[in-house]
């Protein structure tokens, strides 16, 4: 219990810390600025919290956010609609997160070796694609998607809880969820009960390469531009954020809130050392510090379990 106590309490403690610590804190604009910047990352890792769970990992959600960001951004400075360049980004996630399960389960290879490889063929191919060139003739009204309020909340928070929602669901209430607790706890045993192993392998890494296609457009939305060099480093910070909230790269274990509560650990970290001058590299320093800490929690509590 207070395994999964741990992150919420250590959420907590960082908030009222900071709110003390900096009077800036808890203005609406600071808020409202931390919900935006750690939009992208919150929804990247829910989908890496499914992977995560069939006892996956993909390291290839940094560079799969930056193709999707410009290829839908392309989409439209060719004179596409924003809901049409808003598809061709989450299509290009689903199309990259498909190959990454195809390949893991087609050619029987570590998830890591195959999504270091998709890494760099998708970073390579959006700066082929761009010359190397951001996109910049972006309509005006695609600003919206990252930076928009909707009811006085930014739209961020809207489309975060619909993923949040949405990834909770599959995992609790469909058979893809149960099969991906399976896989990841036992992958042999699922096999001798009967479970299409390698189709659920390959529809969980396709429902996280959608999520990260998705994030690519608000990544882009925010910066109105389409990056090639977008996403550098975030698959780290998406695998951290499912660590930190309590899931184990053994597999089998995670949770959606949990997720969410590492990853607005991960943002408070960094807001807060915006806020109190702290430098950016010992931010980095910092939260790879959390992330030992977090997998060596997980760890000694396996070996007591044992």
């Amino acid at each position: 219990m207070m395994q999964r106590l741990l992150p919420f309490l250590s959420l907590i403690v960082l908030f009222v810390g900071l709110a003390i610590a900096s009077p800036h804190f808890l203005t609406d604009t600071n808020l409202s600025s931390v919900v935006r910047q750690t939009a992208v990352i919150n929804i990247m890792s829910l989908g890496m919290t499914v992977i995560i769970i069939a006892g996956g990992i993909d390291l290839s959600v940094g560079a799969i956010l930056a193709m999707g960001g410009l290829l839908g951004t392309m989409a439209m400075e060719k004179g596409m609609s924003i809901p049409a360049g808003l598809l061709i980004g989450i299509l290009t996630g689903l199309f990259w997160g498909t190959v990454n399960g195809w390949l893991t389960v087609k050619l029987s290879i570590n998830p890591f070796i195959v999504t270091l490889g998709t890494l760099g063929i998708a970073r390579g191919l959006a700066l082929i694609i761009s010359n190397g060139l951001p996109v910049h003739r972006i309509p005006p009204a695609f600003s919206f998607l990252g930076e928009g309020n909707l009811l006085g909340v930014p739209f961020v928070l809207w489309l975060l809880v619909g993923c949040a929602l949405l990834t909770h669901a599959i995992l609790e209430h469909t058979r893809l969820g149960r099969y991906a607790f399976a896989i990841g706890s036992n992958a042999e045993a699922a096999v001798y009960a009967g479970i299409p192993v390698a189709f659920h392998t390959t529809c969980v890494y396709a429902f996280g390469g959608m999520l990260t296609g998705l994030a690519g457009m608000i990544e882009a939305s925010r910066l109105m531009t389409g990056q090639p060099t977008a996403g550098n480093g975030y698959e780290l910070q998406a695998i951290a954020a499912v660590v930190i909230g309590g899931g184990s790269l053994h597999g089998g274990e995670g949770s959606v809130i949990g997720t969410l509560i590492g990853a607005f650990i991960m943002g408070l970290l960094s807001n807060g050392s915006d806020l109190l001058g702290v430098s950016p590299y010992l931010q980095q320093a910092i939260i790879g510090a959390v992330i030992i800490l977090a997998v060596t929690v997980d760890e000694l509590r396996k070996r007591k379990l044992a």
